[in-house]
Protein backbone atom coordinates (compact mmCIF):
# COMPACT_ATOMS: atom_id res chain seq x y z
CA UNK A 1 0.00 0.00 0.00
CA UNK A 2 1.75 2.93 -1.22
CA UNK A 3 1.33 6.34 0.34
CA UNK A 4 -0.12 4.83 3.87
CA UNK A 5 2.03 6.64 5.95
CA UNK A 6 0.92 10.08 4.26
CA UNK A 7 -2.23 12.11 5.50
CA UNK A 8 -4.67 11.85 2.91
CA UNK A 9 -7.72 15.01 3.07
CA UNK A 10 -10.94 14.24 2.54
CA UNK A 11 -13.70 17.00 2.25
CA UNK A 12 -17.21 16.75 4.53
CA UNK A 13 -19.74 18.35 2.04
CA UNK A 14 -22.53 18.70 4.97
CA UNK A 15 -25.00 21.36 5.78
CA UNK A 16 -26.09 19.68 8.88
CA UNK A 17 -23.34 20.51 11.15
CA UNK A 18 -23.83 18.19 14.07
CA UNK A 19 -23.33 15.33 11.38
CA UNK A 20 -20.67 17.12 9.63
CA UNK A 21 -18.92 17.01 12.73
CA UNK A 22 -19.97 12.92 13.25
CA UNK A 23 -18.73 12.60 10.12
CA UNK A 24 -15.13 13.92 10.32
CA UNK A 25 -14.94 12.29 14.15
CA UNK A 26 -15.77 9.21 12.32
CA UNK A 27 -13.06 9.62 9.55
CA UNK A 28 -10.59 10.82 11.64
CA UNK A 29 -10.49 7.65 13.60
CA UNK A 30 -9.23 5.76 10.55
CA UNK A 31 -5.84 7.49 11.09
CA UNK A 32 -3.57 9.27 8.52
CA UNK A 33 -6.85 11.51 7.31
CA UNK A 34 -7.18 14.53 7.84
CA UNK A 35 -10.93 16.20 7.14
CA UNK A 36 -11.96 19.64 5.58
CA UNK A 37 -15.34 20.74 5.80
CA UNK A 38 -18.04 22.31 3.90
CA UNK A 39 -21.55 23.33 3.88
CA UNK A 40 -22.83 23.53 0.79
CA UNK A 41 -22.18 22.13 -2.17
CA UNK A 42 -21.56 26.09 -2.96
CA UNK A 43 -18.83 25.90 -0.02
CA UNK A 44 -17.27 22.75 -1.39
CA UNK A 45 -16.18 24.86 -4.71
CA UNK A 46 -14.56 27.14 -2.65
CA UNK A 47 -12.73 24.71 -0.51
CA UNK A 48 -11.46 22.01 -3.37
CA UNK A 49 -8.75 24.18 -4.69
CA UNK A 50 -6.91 24.29 -1.72
CA UNK A 51 -6.14 21.12 -0.86
CA UNK A 52 -5.45 17.78 -2.94
CA UNK A 53 -8.20 16.03 -1.50
CA UNK A 54 -8.01 11.91 -1.61
CA UNK A 55 -11.87 12.02 -1.52
CA UNK A 56 -14.82 13.66 -1.25
CA UNK A 57 -18.10 13.05 0.96
CA UNK A 58 -21.34 14.65 0.36
CA UNK A 59 -24.66 14.83 1.43
CA UNK A 60 -27.31 14.66 -1.63
CA UNK A 61 -30.25 17.14 0.33
CA UNK A 62 -28.45 20.82 0.95
CA UNK A 63 -29.04 24.48 -0.29
CA UNK A 64 -27.60 26.09 -3.48
CA UNK A 65 -25.76 23.10 -5.12
CA UNK A 66 -26.74 19.64 -3.96
CA UNK A 67 -24.59 16.74 -4.05
CA UNK A 68 -25.65 15.38 -7.20
CA UNK A 69 -25.01 18.59 -8.41
CA UNK A 70 -21.51 18.25 -6.92
CA UNK A 71 -20.55 15.58 -8.15
CA UNK A 72 -21.60 16.24 -12.14
CA UNK A 73 -19.32 19.32 -11.20
CA UNK A 74 -16.19 17.22 -9.69
CA UNK A 75 -16.36 14.80 -12.61
CA UNK A 76 -16.27 16.70 -15.53
CA UNK A 77 -13.71 18.87 -14.08
CA UNK A 78 -10.33 18.22 -15.58
CA UNK A 79 -8.40 18.98 -12.36
CA UNK A 80 -10.67 17.12 -9.95
CA UNK A 81 -12.58 14.29 -12.07
CA UNK A 82 -10.28 11.81 -10.10
CA UNK A 83 -11.10 12.55 -6.94
CA UNK A 84 -13.56 9.62 -5.39
CA UNK A 85 -16.79 10.77 -4.05
CA UNK A 86 -19.12 9.03 -1.82
CA UNK A 87 -22.70 9.76 -0.86
CA UNK A 88 -24.03 9.73 2.72
CA UNK A 89 -27.80 10.69 2.56
CA UNK A 90 -31.20 10.14 4.09
CA UNK A 91 -32.08 8.98 0.04
CA UNK A 92 -32.84 5.23 0.44
CA UNK A 93 -34.46 4.23 -2.83
CA UNK A 94 -32.64 1.96 -5.41
CA UNK A 95 -33.42 4.61 -7.95
CA UNK A 96 -31.65 6.71 -6.02
CA UNK A 97 -28.61 4.96 -4.97
CA UNK A 98 -28.17 4.06 -8.64
CA UNK A 99 -28.39 7.78 -9.77
CA UNK A 100 -25.68 8.72 -7.76
CA UNK A 101 -23.22 5.77 -8.49
CA UNK A 102 -24.14 6.41 -12.26
CA UNK A 103 -23.21 10.02 -11.84
CA UNK A 104 -19.69 8.66 -10.40
CA UNK A 105 -19.85 8.14 -7.07
CA UNK A 106 -17.49 5.13 -5.51
CA UNK A 107 -20.13 4.52 -2.88
CA UNK A 108 -23.80 5.51 -1.63
CA UNK A 109 -24.41 4.95 2.54
CA UNK A 110 -27.74 5.67 3.92
CA UNK A 111 -28.43 7.90 6.94
CA UNK A 112 -28.89 7.02 9.42
CA UNK A 113 -25.58 4.52 9.58
CA UNK A 114 -22.94 3.00 11.89
CA UNK A 115 -19.58 4.45 12.51
CA UNK A 116 -18.04 1.06 11.70
CA UNK A 117 -20.14 1.57 8.15
CA UNK A 118 -18.48 4.37 7.01
CA UNK A 119 -15.01 3.63 7.84
CA UNK A 120 -15.27 0.51 5.88
CA UNK A 121 -16.83 2.16 3.27
CA UNK A 122 -14.04 4.95 2.99
CA UNK A 123 -11.33 2.83 3.85
CA UNK A 124 -12.06 0.71 0.78
CA UNK A 125 -12.31 3.89 -1.59
CA UNK A 126 -9.09 5.14 -0.05
CA UNK A 127 -7.43 2.03 -0.86
CA UNK A 128 -8.59 1.66 -4.22
CA UNK A 129 -7.29 5.70 -5.01
CA UNK A 130 -8.88 7.36 -7.67
CA UNK A 131 -11.26 5.84 -10.09
CA UNK A 132 -9.30 3.72 -12.78
CA UNK A 133 -6.24 3.44 -11.14
CA UNK A 134 -6.25 -0.14 -10.45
Amino acid sequence: MSGAESTRWVLVVEDSSAMRSFIRTTVEEIGNVSVAEAASGFDALRVLPTRPFSLIITDINMPDINGLELIGYVKEHPHFSAIPMIIVSTEKTEEDRRRGISLGAAGYLVKPFAPGDLQALVGRVLEEGPLGSS
